[in-house]
């Protein structure tokens, strides 16, 4: 008896030792089971916020990945029902939060949201003029999304057609403008036409300079780019005698911003263009940015409070964010000595100049006061 009982507590023993095994398997299986077919995904995770700074992207200027933080949207007054046509329907996504700006790792996602769509505002012109300034001085702002690279598509790859064009252009979300500059647009004569093929709504921004030193500053660039570059005074009179203005030489050109305008106001009113001062976006950069917000139907949070002066380029940087350790200027290539040039040589430009700028005063509406 006393035996048999040892034995039923024996086998008893070894059943439930093979349940707890059979269940731990089941367990087991379950949990893979439901790994394979994607239900582990909801699983809560931690992440970490990651939010890439703006000033990032002021000596590369390749797109930024990242998401811009909310802010309050505003419509957009630019879109056009030629853009809506071919646009993709915009993601539908849950409300963002601070968080879901990056994976766990760091890794930005901005990439898996909004929509790509054509650029409702274009910076055009004018080389040498601010153009990079005022693109990385707007990328601030949360409702700006902008290329960083110049993609040259209606000046140079117009062939790749609006699909590759579209292609480029950051991910936005309702209430944010998308923008690119490319400066050779305002100079390039087939720009206007192809511009409005794609959006006759387009806002068109043009960053202006005083021809003479916009042209001394195109050839300082140059110059660095090929030191054998015969001199300035060679390049821009066609007779040093006469004093007769080659206006075949593209830094001589440009500076005709009356005769550009003409051909862009073929397609465009003028109150789709906003004229920018080059020299008051150095002197004075949050009085020109308040009038480039104003424009495009932005609220003004680009303010004095972004900027300082550095003394040594002569241009204003942005001061350095929070948790950044120093402030953030443009490039190398801004700023650069400007090679000395015969005062009789910059007289004579000067003077080739001033009916063209009288011209475009009157038709911009705005005396720059480069006379």
């Amino acid at each position: 008896m006393g035996c048999g009982g040892c034995r039923v507590r024996f086998n008893f023993g070894k059943v439930l030792s093979k349940v707890s095994v059979f269940l731990t398997m089941v367990l087991i299986f379950t949990y893979f089971f439901y790994c394979l077919t994607g239900f582990c995904d909801s699983a809560p995770r931690t992440v970490y916020s990651h939010q890439a700074s703006y000033y990032d992207t002021l000596d590369d200027p390749r797109p930024s990945p990242r998401l811009l933080p909310d802010a309050p949207h505003h419509r957009n007054p630019t879109d056009s029902v030629d853009a809506a046509q071919v646009d993709t329907p915009a993601q539908r996504l849950p409300p963002r939060t601070p968080d879901s700006a990056t994976k766990s790792d760091g890794i930005p996602v901005s990439n898996s949201f909004g929509t790509k769509r054509f650029p409702q505002a274009l910076i055009v012109g004018v080389k040498k003029g601010g153009t990079r300034a005022l693109l990385e001085f707007l990328r601030i702002h949360p409702d700006v999304r902008a290329v960083g690279a110049e993609p040259h598509f209606f000046d140079r790859f117009y062939d790749k057609g609006l699909e590759w064009y579209r292609s480029l252009m950051p991910r936005t979300l309702d209430g944010q403008i998308t923008m690119e500059k490319t400066p050779s647009y305002f100079v390039t004569k087939e720009a206007p036409s192809r511009v409005c093929s794609m959006n006759c709504r387009a806002k068109l921004i043009v960053v202006v300079r005083d021809p003479v030193t916009r042209a001394v500053s195109d050839y300082t660039q140059t110059l660095s780019k090929n030191p054998g570059l015969p001199s300035f005074q060679s390049l821009a009179l066609k007779n040093t005698t006469t004093g007769l203005i080659d206006t075949t030489w593209s830094a001589v050109r440009i500076g005709l911003y009356a005769k550009h305008l003409e051909n862009w106001l073929q397609h465009f009113p003028l109150s789709h263009f906003l004229f920018v001062s080059g020299e008051r976006l150095v002197s004075d950069p949050a009085w020109e940015m308040g009038r480039v917000q104003d424009f495009l139907g932005l609220k003004r949070v680009v303010s004095d409070k972004h900027f300082y002066f550095n003394q040594t380029k002569g241009f204003p940087c942005l001061k350095k964010p929070e948790g950044s350790s120093r402030p953030r200027c443009l490039g190398k290539s801004k700023g650069r000595p400007h090679p000395e040039i015969p005062s009789e040589v910059l007289q004579t430009l000067r003077d080739f100049y001033r009916p063209f700028n009288h011209r475009f005063y009157q038709m911009s509406g705005q005396d720059f006061g480069w006379d």
